[in-house]
């Protein structure tokens, strides 16, 4: 992905609630792990999660094996100072999606923030490698995206827009898709962005 000066000046300059992709509730994500069906303490790994409120509420619902991964530094930091103390019952990873290793295998991968920015084919065959290896066998995989009529920037950033026939054409074989369902974001700013989510299970 190769951004992170960029994504660390974001979160230095601006507050985690003034970003375009800021959600105060993120309910489709939600309702997608739930939808998911896995156990209260299998892993869970979020991409991009960063200053994202989602780990905060899978710790209330009581969720309790949560992985974040961000390649800022200053994102995290956010969300950590935000949850105090629970912060210690997450694990934290500053890293880069297309280029870690946890160590770790994953029952889910939500990433709400991260795939449509990899407009290069080989960040995405990158990142994918990263998914399969770090997924567990039968694992479900929940990716968010600009949609097919949303924005073609964000950040200053080209992004890849997707609808289902395209994500998993990208995804390929091993992958099913479970369900998809749109989301028209209202940002701070007031704006309408469409945004496409999508279940997978791995085969």
């Amino acid at each position: 992905m190769g951004d992170k000066p960029h994504w660390e000046g974001i979160y230095r300059d601006k507050a985690p609630d003034s970003v375009s992709w800021y959600q105060e509730h993120p309910g489709y994500s939600l309702e997608l792990i739930q939808a998911a069906g896995i156990g209260k303490g299998q892993p869970i790994i979020d991409i991009g999660g960063g200053a994202s409120r989602l780990a905060g509420l899978l710790l209330g619902a009581g969720y309790m094996d949560l992985t974040v991964l961000d390649i800022a530094s200053t994102a995290l930091a956010h969300a950590q100072r935000r949850l105090g103390e629970r912060a210690q019952r997450i694990t934290w990873l500053e890293a880069d999606a297309t280029d870690f290793s946890s160590g770790r295998r994953y029952a889910l991968w939500h990433d709400r923030a991260v795939f449509h920015f990899l407009t290069a084919p080989a960040d995405r065959q990158r990142y994918l490698a990263n998914l399969r290896q770090s997924l567990l066998p039968g694992g479900q995989v929940i990716i968010a995206t600009f949609a097919a009529d949303g924005p073609e920037q964000c950040s200053g950033l080209p992004v890849e827009r997707y609808d289902a026939k395209k994500i998993s054409a990208v995804l390929g074989d091993g992958f099913a898709l479970q369900e998809s369902r749109a989301e028209a974001h209202r940002t701070p700013a007031g704006k309408t962005q469409h945004f496409q989510y999508f279940r997978f299970g791995s085969q």
